[in-house]
């Protein structure tokens, strides 16, 4: 059997691009927030005017822990209180560990370099560290915070403002329709479906959207599609759009019929004569004399709207509400023994231990009062020796809260040298545990996670289905942790993306996020870059899982609190 002349050409060398992109995943930039700076009774070092006040920032590399600068403000003249106009733009991310040093100099006008000076010639001002996440996650992503780092001086305050750039938060939705495609089946006409490619900085395609196929005609009409602006362009409206037409073919080896190109600006024309693209193949335009095109595709709407984001809900005053659960069953080994899974190394921390802190430290940024309940689950308490599956881990039963992760690290420690372990692993009562608190604060207020560390086997899974289906309905995720070498093929059950109980109902939010410590063991022993790396994964979706809930409920994020409020009036925020 002949195959259409120059077809042979289009069967594409390397199909893995258009196969393996996931729509849903399909990797968009970074979030940008845009930091402002300014301060408020800066030490003064020149003796006959006021100091002429730089803020440089610099950011710390998560391997190296190194600082590098990352920019600098211009240099105000003669203030002591400078509002700096020039801004840092960093890329956002809630699951690492945003590490910040914000260092102020006088600058002498004669060596505005400090690379190329002592810095004694520039004197220094005092300096601030904090995380990213503690700007945004302060009342209206503003962070004040006093100046140190000179000895016995008083150097001032300094406030960090965040705002997200709003090119981040635009959805486009597009439809398209093609007139007179070529034919490139056999027996019938063509199945077409088009990739879309936002171009880069230097000058290669990303793969952001794939159509679906429609089949057997030259003349199709695709479904509407929404996307994130970012994902189209990177916010920048006239970058190269690279559009794709294929057939699709069963086995994979789709045939390329032509592109076109386009740009965001042009497409946000709509519908017009300017957005009717002639589609080219470009080999069988040079083969070819009379080649006028492959066939055209129309846009046929185009709309945008703005998504809230995740950081507009924190902005408003939303607190993340973080609950911790470890696992105290027999076999997890006597805690006094090397091998246990509990055991006190007086040098490092155990894989509970790590596990806890690594995201617990990324979480508290968003949780203003610092204050974490802490519960355990599976043994023998004293003094009757009666099995608990939500024990308080400080003792407390009217007051689980711990201050701190130091707090719940402290109430880990303690709990280990009173309680038994015993068993069965029972994570349904930790999880309504939570659900509880969760169902009486629906008002997109508060979100809560829920961070489980287990060595693994469950005991009552189907209680615990029907709590997660219950509990995707409430502004809830829940993180489970398995340590040790247990099989932990129930926690990827519950991490599965439909999870259903005996009744048939479906979880209406994907919720649970699993994975296995194990997987994070360095084996150098590195364990604060395995540690990032493993609470990196477990947070990555808590964003998109906050925001599923919130558009569910319709609940729009509250306005920003206003910017300041005089020393003694706190505001609490309140729906309205």
């Amino acid at each position: 059997m002949e195959m259409p002349e120059g077809d042979v050409m289009d069967k594409l060398e390397d199909m893995s691009s258009v196969y393996d992109f996931d729509p849903i995943t399909g990797n968009i930039p970074a979030t940008k927030v845009e930091i402002t700076v300014s301060c408020r009774n800066l030490l003064d070092k020149d003796t006959f005017s006021k100091s002429d006040p730089m803020c440089v920032l610099y950011t710390q590399g998560v391997e190296t822990k190194q600082w590098r600068e990352f920019g600098r403000t211009e240099v105000i003249d003669n203030t002591l209180n400078p509002d700096f106009v020039r801004k840092y733009i960093l890329d956002y991310f809630f699951e690492e560990k945003q590490n910040l040093r914000f260092d102020l100099y006088d600058v002498d006008s004669k060596s505005p370099d400090l690379s190329k000076h002592p810095a004694e010639l520039n004197d220094f001002l005092g300096q601030m560290f904090c995380t990213l996440g503690e700007i945004v996650g302060s009342p209206g992503s503003r962070l004040e915070k006093p100046l140190g780092g000179i000895p016995g001086k008083k150097c001032g305050t300094i406030i960090v403002s965040a705002e997200e750039l709003s090119n981040c938060r635009d959805s486009a939705t597009l439809q398209f329709c093609a007139n007179k495609l070529d034919k490139k089946d056999f027996f019938g006409k063509s199945d077409p479906f088009m990739v879309f490619f936002r171009s880069n900085e230097d000058g290669t395609f990303t793969i952001c959207h794939k159509t679906e196929v429609v089949k057997n005609t030259l003349n199709p009409v695709w479904q509407p599609f929404t996307i994130p602006v970012r994902a189209l362009c990177n916010g920048d409206y006239d970058r190269t759009i690279k559009v794709e037409v294929y057939d699709w073919d069963r086995d994979g080896s789709h045939d390329f019929i032509g592109d076109f190109t386009t740009s965001y600006r042009e497409l946000a024309r709509g519908q017009s004569q300017f957005n009717v693209y002639e589609v080219i193949n470009t080999k069988k335009k040079m083969k070819k004399k009379k080649y006028v095109n492959s066939g055209t595709v129309t846009l046929l709407s185009f709309s945008v709207e703005s998504e809230f984001t995740f950081l507009d809900y924190i902005k408003g005053g939303t607190q993340l509400n973080f609950t911790v659960a470890i696992d105290f069953t027999a076999s997890n080994g006597n805690p006094s023994q090397s091998t246990s899974l509990h055991y006190m190394n007086p040098y490092q921390l155990n894989a509970y231990a790590m596990a806890l802190k690594a995201v617990g430290e990324i979480i508290q940024d968003y949780d203003s009062d610092k204050m974490f309940p802490a519960l355990g689950f599976g043994a023998k308490l004293p003094p009757d020796g009666r099995v608990s599956h939500e024990f308080p881990l400080n003792g407390n039963i009217e007051n689980p809260y711990c201050n701190g992760i130091e707090g719940i690290l402290e109430a880990y420690h303690q709990s280990l040298k009173t309680v038994q372990l015993y068993g069965p692993t029972n994570f349904a009562p930790v999880v309504n545990h939570v659900a509880k608190y969760a169902a009486a604060v629906q008002d997109g207020s508060q979100y809560f996670v829920l961070l489980i560390i287990t060595d693994g086997v469950i005991s009552d899974m189907a209680q615990t289905k029907e709590a997660i289906v219950n509990s995707a309905k409430l502004p809830m995720s829940i993180i489970i942790v398995g340590v040790g070498q247990a099989e932990f093929d129930a926690m990827v059950e519950l991490d599965g993306d439909d999870i259903r109980i005996s009744s048939g109902k479906l979880a209406e939010r994907d919720i649970v996020q699993f994975v296995p410590f194990r997987d994070y063991m360095d084996r150098t022993g590195n364990h604060v870059l395995s540690m990032a790396r493993l609470a990196k994964d477990v947070l990555a979706e808590i964003p998109d899982q906050f925001i599923s809930y919130m558009k569910s409920r319709g609940i729009k994020p509250n306005p920003a609190p206003p910017p300041y409020t005089p020393p003694g009036h706190t505001h609490h925020h309140t729906q309205i």
